[in-house]
């Protein structure tokens, strides 16, 4: 009974210095941890008062009359409006200021302006916005239900005709006015054909003997001239247009108050008597 006695009070005693010997390491060890997380954190803190105060300084800064736009410069235009192009980079920039002003957004709306293909806008600092205008060139002449209009190489419908086009001479009918994928398709074939026209005629010497060409047919093209007073319609092929001009105004010359059109039928061209 003794011995169990003492046997207890000796795992007692054990219990006791093992449990004051987690007390006095569990402080320690936790002061430690306090050693290593204040300083980061604090540090953490700092990091995120001068992250806003730079912020915050930038913003006022960059919104500062010093940032002000009174300058605004616009190249690449030939047919693009200018002024148009300024009035609208002003008006997006004018409370933004240089620094803050929406480029993305510029780019867009002028982008959407006749002539614009597309656009590029910097800044010009401190007190400046440059636009770079690439511009769409007119490939054609198209006489539509209300008026002749210019296109560009892509079908571009970009805006009426105003007045002559020394690079683009006649004009071309049976554009098809309907909004489709078959339309677009046909109309960009059209516009293809119209420039293949334009550059064997004048390989030809002959583009300025057309006013007009129909392409409402386009497996039978037609090209319209002038003859004694008269309009000529000749009926073109897909291919080796100017032969085939050189021909028809060939057989027609002179005759042009006698005949009005010259058919094709097979390689042969059928003159065509005016209707009395």
């Amino acid at each position: 009974m003794a011995k169990r006695t003492r046997r207890t009070s000796a795992n007692e005693r054990a219990v006791k210095r093992a449990t004051r010997g987690k007390s006095k390491r569990g402080p320690k060890g936790s002061s430690n941890l306090g050693k290593h997380f204040l300083p980061v954190f604090l540090s953490f803190c700092l990091l995120v008062c001068l992250s806003a105060l730079g912020f915050i300084g930038f913003r006022t800064a960059t919104a500062s009359q010093f940032f002000d736009v009174s300058r605004i410069e616009v190249d690449g235009v030939l047919r693009a409006s200018k002024s148009d192009i300024e009035r609208l980079v002003s008006a997006q920039s004018i409370r933004a200021g240089v620094w803050n002003a929406d480029l993305p957004d510029i780019k867009s709306r002028i982008e959407k302006l006749p002539f614009v293909k597309t656009a590029a806008v910097s800044r010009i600092l401190p007190n400046g916005l440059r636009a770079t205008i690439d511009e769409r060139v007119p490939k054609a002449i198209v006489r539509m239900s209300s008026g002749d209009f210019l296109v560009d190489e892509e079908g571009a419908v970009l805006a009426r005709a105003e007045s002559a086009e020394p690079e683009i001479p006649f004009v071309m009918i049976g554009w098809d006015e309907r909004k489709s994928p078959q339309a677009d398709k046909d109309n960009l074939t059209r516009v293809k054909m119209y420039q293949r026209m334009l550059a064997d005629w004048q390989q030809f010497d002959l583009a300025a003997r057309v006013n007009m060409v129909n392409l409402a047919d386009l497996s039978e093209p037609r090209a319209f001239t002038e003859d004694s007073g008269q309009t000529v319609s000749i009926a073109l092929s897909r291919d080796n247009f100017g032969e085939h001009l050189k021909r028809g105004i060939g057989a027609v010359v002179g005759k042009g108050s006698t005949f009005e059109a010259v058919n094709l039928v097979g390689p042969n061209m059928i003159l065509v008597p005016r209707k009395k």
